[in-house]
This record gives structure tokens, C-alpha cells and sequence, in this order.
């Protein structure tokens, strides 16, 4: 399994608007893609402009498919909200209770 972990930093008062696209625009677009599995938005205690969003990727080659074919699309949905550019890291995942994945079987 494979994570994108993107770090987003918001405008003043845009966490409500964050959320309502996620729903409406951006959640519906990942659940076409093969191989999506999972997403977690995580907001920042004490810091409602500070985001992180994980989504989680049966393999890298998906997750890149996706990077490539589909994260432009969701750039721009995201642009109007973002006080900065979004920062993007990969991970490989060693364990994940509700997958059923530890270090030994990834």
C-alpha cells in the first residue's frame, strides 16, 4: 500500500469551503480511481488553517497514475483556497489496522 500526503496551508476562513469541495468535487473523483483506497483530511489543532490530506493507494504505480492524470484537476479546485502551494510527500505503508497491513506483509 502507498500514501500521498499533501500539506495544505489555508486562507482566513476557508476551512468550512474546504471541506464542502472534498465532498462535493474531490472525494467523487478519487473513488474513480483505480486503486484509491482511503482519505483522511486532518486539520491542525488550534490552527484551523493548517490541513493535511492522506489518501491511501493499493500501489505507487496508482498513486502516480493519479498524481499524473487527476492531481492537476484538483490543484486547481483547491487554488482559490490556499494561502500557499500545497506541499506533497510519498510514503510507503508498513502498517494500517483497517487494512489489515503490517511491516511483515507489505
Amino acid at each position: 500500500m502507498f500514501a500521498r500526503m499533501v500539506e495544505l496551508t489555508l486562507k482566513k476562513d476557508k476551512l468550512n469551503e474546504l471541506r464542502d469541495r472534498f465532498d462535493s468535487e474531490i472525494l467523487p473523483l478519487l473513488r474513480r480511481q483505480t486503486g484509491f483506497t482511503d482519505e483522511l483530511v486532518l486539520r491542525a489543532d488550534g490552527n484551523s488553517e493548517r490541513v493535511v490530506a492522506i489518501s491511501l493507494w493499493n500501489t505507487r504505480e496508482d498513486a502516480e497514475r493519479y498524481h499524473r492524470e487527476h492531481y492537476p484537476k484538483i490543484a486547481d479546485i483547491l487554488k482559490p483556497l490556499l494561502a500557499t502551494n500545497p506541499t506533497l510527500q510519498t510514503f510507503t505503508v508498513e502498517v494500517s489496522t483497517p487494512h489489515k497491513i503490517s511491516a511483515k506483509a507489505a
